[in-house]
């Protein structure tokens, strides 16, 4: 970037991008339970859910956990703690949204985000696309959305829960 910050007595520092991993993790609701499937800002119609303070959308939360990271607005629980009723069944979509206008408030535009699904199931190929659209309208920036699994290994093999990973960029606007 060309843009530059002056500090008082030292030479103009570039203004860079920066870049922060996030990470989320739930385990599924008892089957039985009748929770909905919330994965990338969509419903699964047909799959048990996953349990959490929230509607435990683990990629939206990678999502939102990378973008503070990078930022540097702390985690996933520093801005939406189990503590406040407020996020209580919230939404990954809404989640996500408040993420990146928190990022956006603090200075920053989002350039983009890479999040991974890690899982047996559900099967997401045949909605990836649309998960990669709902997942960037709601971060208001490309995210693109890809899967994975453990091949039977640990508790992801066991179908036991989900893992997301995201890695976001941001760069710094509005500070030359």
């Amino acid at each position: 970037m060309t843009s530059t910050c002056d500090r008082p007595g030292t030479a103009p520092v570039p203004l860079l991008p920066r870049t922060g991993i996030g990470s989320d993790v739930h385990a599924f609701a008892d089957p039985g339970s009748g929770t909905p499937l919330h994965l990338a800002c969509l419903e699964w119609p047909g799959e048990t859910g996953l349990s959490g303070h929230s509607d435990g959308d683990v990629v939206a939360h990678a999502c939102c956990d990378a973008l503070f990271s990078a930022a540097g607005l702390g985690d996933l629980g520093s801005n939406f703690g189990t503590a406040e009723p407020r996020w209580r069944g919230a939404s990954g979509t809404v989640l996500l949204e408040e993420a990146a206008r928190r990022v956006r408030e603090a200075g920053f535009e989002i350039g983009n985000v890479a999040v991974q699904l890690v899982g047996a199931r559900p099967r997401v190929s045949a909605r990836a696309q649309e998960a990669a659209a709902a997942l960037s309208a709601a971060a208001g920036a490309e995210v693109s959305f890809s899967a994975t699994t453990t091949d039977g290994l640990g508790f992801l093999g066991r179908q036991e829960g989900l893992l997301a990973l995201a890695t976001a960029l941001v760069y710094p606007v509005g500070r030359g």
